[in-house]
C-alpha cells in the first residue's frame, strides 16, 4: 500500500506535466479574466507546496530555488507588488524541477510515512499529523492545480 501512495504521486504529477505541453512563456504569464494567477503561478505554486509538504514538518532539507518563496506561497499572485529583482522561473526550470520531485519525495519518506510529526494545519482547518497524511493532500491539492490549469489552457487559447 505505501509504495501505491508513491506510484499515485508519480502518476499525478505525469498529468501535471502533460498540461504543461503546449505551453509557452506567454502563455504561462496570461491570467484569464476574473482571475489571479497564471499558469506559471499555479505549477510553482504546485512545487513548491510538495516541497512544504513532503519535507518540512520532518526537517528535511527542501529544494526550493530562489524566489519561490516570494512567488508562489499561498495567497501570492503575479498581479502583487513582487520585486522585480525576485527571479521568475522558465517553463523548462519548472518542468525540470517537478520530473524529479516525486523521486526526492520517494527516496526522502519511504519508511517514514507514518512517523508522527508536528501538525500542519492546512488553509481549509485540515490537520495532517503524518508524512502519508501531508502526501494524500497532496494528491488533492496538486490535481486541484491540475484542473485549473486545464481550464486556463482553454480559456486563454
Amino acid at each position: 500500500m505505501k509504495q501505491n501512495l508513491f506510484d499515485q504521486l508519480e502518476f499525478i504529477r505525469s498529468q501535471t506535466l502533460e498540461a504543461m505541453e503546449g505551453v509557452t512563456e506567454e502563455l504561462a504569464d496570461r491570467i484569464p479574466l476574473g482571475f489571479r494567477n497564471t499558469i506559471r503561478w499555479q505549477l510553482g505554486h504546485i512545487y513548491t507546496v510538495t516541497e512544504f509538504l513532503a519535507f518540512l514538518k520532518l526537517n528535511l532539507s527542501m529544494n526550493l530555488p530562489e524566489g519561490f518563496l516570494e512567488r508562489f506561497p499561498n495567497g501570492k499572485s503575479p498581479l502583487d507588488d513582487i520585486d522585480d529583482s525576485v527571479p521568475l522561473p522558465t517553463l523548462a526550470e519548472l518542468e525540470s524541477l517537478l520530473k524529479g520531485q516525486h523521486e526526492r519525495v520517494r527516496e526522502a519518506l519511504t519508511g517514514r510515512l507514518n512517523e508522527r510529526a508536528p501538525t500542519l494545519t492546512t488553509s481549509t482547518g485540515l490537520d495532517l499529523n503524518t508524512p502519508e497524511e501531508m502526501i494524500r493532500y497532496n494528491l488533492y491539492h496538486e490535481g486541484l492545480h491540475f484542473g485549473i490549469i486545464t481550464v486556463y489552457k482553454k480559456l486563454l487559447s
